[in-house]
């Protein structure tokens, strides 16, 4: 299939990020990648809105829906997703963009059922699609290493409808009207410590039994609120620095994504991904900082979590990757965050030729680091114990592009706002090691900074 051109435009780079995305987010389905490089100067940014079609999947059944026409499926989510892909031709220039148009949206963690076949025990109490997928032939695209911001449009949009849209971008008209967000009750989590405990024990009961070797076990936290998710957001964004961030919003609900954590990246047929295992908190004396580094990286515990899910992870995206090209370039790496330390590695790959992204996430999903291992038992395990459905969390926000490239976050650090209650989770790897006081804080400190930032704005009374 030949490549079509592309259309480029250039932006004054000095717009910003949240001025583009306010003009503009009136229109249907607005979505904002977020790399939060604003003072790093790394990573690149992507805004959409008004796709030209949805791919939505709810129980077993996917439905994809045009303007004009719909059409439901029981076919394999990733294989719709796929099948719509390459009925667009490539773009040129995608060696100097990350997206060229493509699928932006959310797979939930309980897509991962679909594929496992998990019992049915958890409650499904938020009311979200197992996946939920915008097709965007337009975009705006912030390069931040170049300093660099485009507006990028497929053949398929007309030069009406770039016109329009760039109009909308450069027009200095507030339309920013919404309320503030405020929380009508502080948070409050869906289990106990006494409950977590109980459920701790059963873990290490499978642990010991030769079940599974390591459990992700999370808690869930919700409170009313009132107001704009996308006020919430801009609150959250200025108090951290995941570079894995989103906003995505429709009429049904909306995703806040502060994840540090990277799922599956795929540019020119080459494959990483960078699980997480492994947090300390940040000091707050910086040789109290230094003390926790040091203890993180000496922790033979934490070493021991982490190459549990490297093994995982190579052996899931081996099943798409070339016989003896994945490889471990980085193992145990410390990376800082506003509340964090953690312990990454990356792992790489080339993709088989006749394979794709959509294959690659179907084969992979979820990732391993928010299961355990091996995964079809941690999963099972998860929904024995977990008393709500994870939804959007622990699933996965981004993008797979019409020329092949992917880009995809784990959901951790992700809230959800849906019928007036907002949800957050907070998790962590049970193993034989663990303490059970430790791993019931840390699943709290994790997302302390999120729930903190909404709290600290204060509660209507």
């Amino acid at each position: 299939m030949n490549s079509l051109p592309l259309t480029i435009e250039p932006i004054p780079y000095e717009i910003s990020n949240q001025t583009i995305f306010e003009r503009i987010r009136h229109l249907r389905r607005p979505v904002f990648l977020d790399s939060n490089a604003d003072f790093n100067n790394i990573g690149f940014d992507i805004i959409a809105a008004a796709p030209c079609m949805t791919i939505t999947t709810s129980g077993k059944t996917t439905t994809v829906a045009s303007f004009d026409q719909s059409t439901a499926t029981q076919t394999c989510p990733f294989s719709v997703l796929k099948e719509q892909l390459k009925s667009y031709a490539p773009c040129a220039n995608d060696k100097l963009l990350p997206f060229t148009g493509g699928a932006i949206g959310f797979f939930s963690y309980d897509l991962g059922r679909l594929i496992s076949q998990l019992p049915t025990t958890a409650v499904r109490d938020i009311d979200l699609p197992e996946m939920d997928i915008g097709i965007y032939l337009w975009a705006i695209i912030r390069d931040h290493a170049n300093r660099k911001l485009y507006f990028i449009a497929r053949p398929e949009c007309t030069e009406l409808d770039c016109h329009e849209i760039l109009t909308l971008i450069l027009t200095n008209l507030d339309r920013n009207n919404t309320a503030c967000f405020k929380l009508l009750e502080p948070f409050k989590s869906n289990t106990s410590a006494e409950k977590y405990a109980e459920s701790y024990a059963k873990i290490l009961e499978y642990i010991y039994a030769g079940d599974c070797y390591q459990i992700n076990f999370s808690q869930r936290f919700d409170a009313p609120y009132e107001g704009d998710p996308w006020q919430a957001y801009l609150m959250q964004r200025a108090h951290t620095d995941a570079p894995f961030s989103a906003f995505l919003q429709t009429k049904d609900y909306a995703l806040l994504s502060l994840s540090p954590e990277r799922f599956i990246l795929v540019r020119d047929n080459q494959v990483e991904t960078k699980p997480i295992k492994g947090t300390r908190p940040r000091g707050v004396l910086p040789q109290q900082d230094q003390l926790y580094v040091q203890l993180l990286r000496n922790s033979s515990k934490d070493q021991a979590e982490n190459l549990m899910i490297v093994d995982l992870m190579r052996n899931d995206i081996s099943r798409n990757c070339i016989l003896g090209s994945v490889t471990v370039p980085e193992l145990f790496a410390i990376e800082s965050y506003s509340n964090v330390h953690h312990l990454v590695s990356t792992i790489r790959g080339n993709l088989k030729p006749g394979r794709d992204a959509a294959d690659l996430l179907r084969d992979s999903f979820p990732g391993g680091s928010i299961t355990g291992a091996p995964k079809r038992r941690a999963m099972e395990i998860i929904e024995e114990l977990e008393p709500q459905r994870r939804s959007a969390y622990c699933g996965s926000i981004g993008y797979l592009d019409f020329n092949g490239n992917m880009d995809t976050n784990i959901a951790i650090r992700t809230l959800v706002c849906h019928n007036q209650r907002i949800y957050c989770w907070g998790g962590g790897g049970i193993v034989a090691g663990s303490d059970v006081d430790n791993e019931y804080q840390e699943s709290y400190i994790k997302v302390s900074n999120l729930l903190n930032v909404l709290q600290s704005n204060g509660v209507v009374k």
